[in-house]
């Protein structure tokens, strides 16, 4: 009889025991307000043919001023901060996205088995604005947002980051 009660009490103590496979301390970010930041341009699945701003390829970089500061300590996974570009996004000598336009990201805290805390803090642009035209972009601080996966096939087509969206009120 007292057999079973052993056994589950030592079955919660095992189940009640934190475990240790990561730590618990993650690297602050901190970007105070007029702070210039690059970014950098990443891949989509699904780039648009409609717009010369999807003739930017991967890798581009995006000089944001943050107008807002980011402190990970104070602020939550998925906040918004807002910025603008610093010097204009151009392809062949024609400016696709002019200087002043409005970026629009968020501070995100992304899993990462590369890193030694098991997660990160990462920066995103998501959005820009100019001239009432919007642009949804994935635009984060590395230059790969991703953990290095399998080489890639030596024919593979990269995709493109820029993306128009219908409305500039995004």
């Amino acid at each position: 009889m007292r057999r079973p009660a052993i056994i589950a009490a030592v079955v919660m103590l095992f189940a009640a025991a934190p475990s240790f496979s990561q730590s618990a301390s993650i690297s602050p970010l901190e970007i105070p307000a007029g702070s210039v930041v690059q970014f950098q341009l990443q891949s989509r699945l699904s780039p648009s043919d409609a717009d010369a701003a999807d003739a930017l390829p991967p890798g581009t970089t995006l000089r944001v001023k943050v107008l807002n500061p980011i402190d990970s300590r104070v602020d939550q996974d998925g906040s918004a901060f807002e910025g603008v570009l610093v010097s204009p996004l151009e392809q062949n000598d024609h400016v696709v996205v002019g200087a002043n336009a409005e970026a629009h990201g968020l501070l995100a805290l992304l899993r990462s088995r590369q890193h030694p805390e098991g997660f990160r803090y990462e920066l995103l642009v998501t959005s820009l604005v100019d001239g009432g035209k919007s642009y949804v972009v994935t635009a984060s601080l590395d230059s790969s947002l991703f953990e290095p996966a399998k080489p890639a096939a030596p024919n593979a087509v990269s995709s493109i980051a820029l993306q128009p969206s219908e409305d500039a009120s995004n």
